[in-house]
Order: structure tokens, then C-alpha cells, then sequence
């Protein structure tokens, strides 16, 4: 396996464990760049790394550097960091094209992945999904190169694929967390242990191994069981936004083609 010389711009939860990965995987992390020093230093003592303040103290020694920052952030970056042409630029957004880069280097791409990262949370990076986007067919090998030290799951996504998987990852992520984060705040609220539901969580979860999930689904919208629906509207009358959705979601379900 190459080893790589790799400068990290951010420090924030996405920056802090491709850092640890590919420090894990055996490359040099030479420079950690964030707006804030203690915060580059923090990562950078993490992973052997030069923590800099700074789009100037970025220097030429990498080979690849990857932006590790927010969306909003990566125009400005792409406008205030050196060019360097013969350099490999990568940034992590799931949402903005490859090409907002190609004023710093003739080889730049994209290295994303529809997963959560919390930063002082352990990570099996192995089994961590990365989906890769070159602007040239080599810079996309490159990039395959690069993350096969870290991965066994590498996806490759152009843009347009890039937008409907990140899309498909809120749904998942985000939506699924707060629809769960109510289901806790209506069992803490009546006095149930929220983790006696951890197992229905799990084998719901675990439906995603078994094909398309529409047959799969369950429950009392799924069955037309309209006697239980109305007793359950009744419990959230109380609360239209809990009602709003329920009423949502089985509408939702109901109107499915292949309800189980």
C-alpha cells in the first residue's frame, strides 16, 4: 500500500475521524488546519499532525488535502486556499459538486459518507461506507486507492447520485433519529423505560437486509386496523404536532401499493 501524505482542513466531527483512519491506515496527517487553534491542536496531537491557523500556513509538502468542513464553508475555502496543481483535492459534502475544487488543482474529487460521526465515539472504519467521485477517470482511482486502506465499502457516486444518497441518509439519520426522539419523550412522559423498545429498534433495522422494506411493514395503518388507529389519535389529541404526524404516516402507509 502507497503511503500518503495528507493535510486536513477542519477539525470538526467528519475531519476528526477520516484523520484517525487514515492515520490508522498508515498515512501522514502533516498539517491540521482549523479556524481555531486549540481546535487544530487537539486533532493534531491525535494524529501526529502540525496544528496552523490559516488558508497561508497551508503548505505545498502534501499530497492530498482534504476539506473536512461544513458546505457553506467549502466556496470560501475553494476561493482562499493555495493552488496547487499537481495536488489531489478532496471535500467531504454529500450535497456540493466536485467542481467548486477545480480552481486548486487539476485532480480533485469527493470522499463522502452516509453515516453519523460523532467525534469521541469509536468507529469500525473498515466497515465505514465512503462514496468517491473523481473528476477524471485516474483521479478516481487515486481516490479508490487512497480509501481501500481504510474501507471494504467504497461506492462510486457521480453528483447527481451523490444529492438522492445523501437525500435518502436524512430520511434514515436525521428523520429516523427525531421520530425516535419523540417515541422516547411519549414513554418518559407516561413512565415507560424507553429501552424496552431497543429490540423492536434493532429488528426494524435489521429489515434492511432482507430486500424491499414496503412488504415488510407492520403495525396497525399497515393492517387497516381503524378501531386501534382511533384510539391512538385519541391518546395525541392533546398534541396536534404528534397527531399532524401520526395522521401523516398512516396516510402514508395506507396509500402504499404493497402494504403487509
Amino acid at each position: 500500500m502507497k503511503k500518503t501524505n495528507i493535510s486536513i482542513v477542519g477539525s470538526g466531527n467528519v475531519a476528526t475521524h477520516l484523520a484517525l483512519a487514515l492515520h490508522a491506515a498508515g498515512h501522514t496527517i502533516r498539517q491540521v488546519l482549523s479556524r481555531q487553534y486549540d481546535h487544530a491542536a487537539l486533532l493534531a496531537r491525535r494524529v501526529g499532525a502540525t496544528p496552523i491557523v490559516g488558508a497561508a500556513r497551508l503548505d505545498d509538502k502534501a499530497d492530498v488535502y482534504l476539506l473536512a468542513t461544513g458546505d457553506d464553508a467549502l466556496y470560501d475555502l475553494a476561493l482562499d486556499l493555495p493552488s496547487l496543481a499537481d495536488k489531489l483535492f478532496l471535500h467531504t459534502s454529500g450535497s456540493t459538486p466536485a467542481d467548486v475544487l477545480k480552481r486548486l488543482s487539476r485532480h480533485y474529487g469527493v470522499v463522502w459518507s452516509p453515516q453519523t460521526f460523532v467525534r469521541d465515539i469509536a468507529m469500525d472504519y473498515s466497515r465505514l461506507p465512503l462514496c468517491i467521485e473523481g473528476n477524471t477517470p485516474a483521479t478516481e482511482a487515486r481516490i479508490e486507492e487512497l480509501f481501500s486502506s481504510v474501507s471494504n465499502n467504497i461506492y462510486h457516486l457521480n453528483f447527481e447520485q451523490r444529492r438522492w444518497a445523501h437525500l435518502s441518509a436524512v430520511f434514515v439519520s436525521n428523520f429516523g433519529n427525531s421520530i425516535n426522539a419523540l417515541a422516547q419523550e411519549i414513554a418518559f412522559n407516561h413512565g415507560i423505560e424507553f429501552s424496552m423498545l431497543r429490540t423492536l429498534a434493532e429488528s426494524t433495522l435489521k429489515k434492511m437486509d432482507y430486500g424491499s422494506l414496503w412488504p415488510q411493514q407492520t403495525g396497525p395503518a399497515a393492517r387497516h386496523d381503524q378501531k386501534t388507529i382511533d384510539a391512538q389519535r385519541r391518546l395525541l389529541a392533546d398534541d396536534p404536532r404528534l397527531l399532524q404526524l401520526y395522521d401523516l404516516m398512516t396516510d402514508l402507509i395506507q396509500s402504499h401499493d404493497e402494504p403487509c
